[in-house]
């Protein structure tokens, strides 16, 4: 038996190699900083990889290896091939010890680069992406995707993904049994509890699935305005809805914000928004960014009545859970939050007391854990 065993743990994980592969541009992914971060921290050489146009914003310094592989075409089918072409080659030609690919999108140059040199693979599954609305909805790139996750996921016996219903939708589909690694944001020494404005925030991606349709109408009712941060592949026709309704003083659109500016925001928000249709698992067995960094500020939010969050409200009570989508149904529950103050400050002292368990520095022992197995 080795003196230091932890030593020799150490030792190791100091040589591993490890490579992240992701398709944006980096600067906005705060769950791939974390994750970046954490490991770079524990002695793990790190690289993230990602894309980059003519117009992405500049890279913040890391502790990590940023890489953004120059991509001609922004999106759709052309994207992909052009994508993965060049991120296989800048993977074939790299030092390597651990692959980590990041959802579907980047999986098969992962697999592939890892047979190749005989190197471990790992899955993280920010979500059951087959079963987004933007995919499940479109029956062509539906059976594309799907073919891609039947073949390539049995490949990946290790990984991870972001909750427990996702994890057991892996195993029974597939015979993989991942760890749940929450996205659970770092926690925040001090809040600005001075600046609330009294505006409803939703924050994160502005993709089909997320409800614009009936949130936007729903501001008619609402006795206070919206922040939309974010952007996504239906920022064009969430704009075109706001139009419709005449909603335009009410409804303000803000962006991409990187995570300093975006934690200023949600500070001096009211109420936070976690929606989601209920048209694919992936929707139904998420659990968002957002629910977390809503807590960490201290922010009540509106949360649909899916199963991952209804387990975390059960045991902090602090989001109001609505039934359904329905224009009058949010709009009942933003104002029943904005009136009631009795409640809103019996949420915000649960979101309080709650930061102390769900936030990254206590959820990074498990992410340290899994790829500590790995080296030793």
């Amino acid at each position: 038996m080795p003196e230091n065993p932890e030593l020799i743990i150490t030792e190791l994980t100091k040589a591993t190699h490890i490579y992240f592969t992701v398709t944006n541009d980096l600067v906005f992914d705060q769950r791939m900083r974390r994750i970046c971060n954490s490991l770079s921290g524990a002695g793990y050489f790190v690289t993230l990889v990602g894309r980059q146009y003519g117009d992405s914003p500049v890279t913040e310094m890391e502790k990590y290896r940023q890489v953004r592989l120059h991509c001609y075409f922004r999106k759709g089918r052309a994207f992909y091939a052009e994508f993965n072409i060049r991120l296989f080659l800048y993977l074939f030609f790299s030092k390597i010890d651990i692959i980590c690919a990041i959802d579907l999108d980047t999986i098969l140059p992962c697999l592939l680069v890892s047979r190749a040199k005989g190197i471990t693979r790992i899955y993280d599954a920010h979500e059951l992406f087959c079963e987004m609305k933007e995919i499940v909805s479109r029956p062509g790139i539906y059976r594309y995707w799907k073919t891609v996750e039947k073949w390539a996921v049995p490949h990946f016996h290790q990984g991870y993904t972001i909750s427990d219903p996702i994890a057991q939708e892996f195993e029974k589909n597939y015979g993989v049994h991942y760890s749940v690694i929450r996205n659970l944001p770092c926690k925040q020494v001090e809040l600005d509890t001075g600046t609330n404005e009294g505006f409803i925030l939703y924050q994160g991606a502005v993709n089909e699935g997320r409800s614009f349709e009936t949130l936007i109408p729903a501001m008619i009712e609402a006795e206070a305005n919206l922040l939309i941060c974010g952007d996504g592949n239906f920022t064009d026709q969430a704009r075109a809805l706001v139009k419709k309704y005449k909603l335009e003083d009410k409804i303000i659109f803000k962006g991409m914000l990187r995570p300093v500016d975006l934690r200023i925001y949600t500070q001096k928000a009211k109420i936070g928004l976690t929606l989601f249709e209920n048209t694919g698992k992936s929707n139904y067995y998420s659990l968002a960014n957002r629910f977390f960094d809503y807590i960490q500020a201290g922010l009540p939010q509106i949360c649909v009545d899916y199963p991952a969050y209804r387990t975390i409200n059960e045991q902090f009570n602090v989001a109001l859970l609505i039934p359904d989508l329905e224009p009058h149904t949010i709009a009942c529950a933003l104002n029943n939050l904005l009136q009631d103050d009795v409640l809103y400050e019996e949420l915000h002292e649960n979101c309080l007391k709650a930061r102390d368990y769900l936030n990254w520095e206590e959820e990074e022992k498990k992410l340290l854990f899994f790829y500590n197995q790995l080296s030793s």
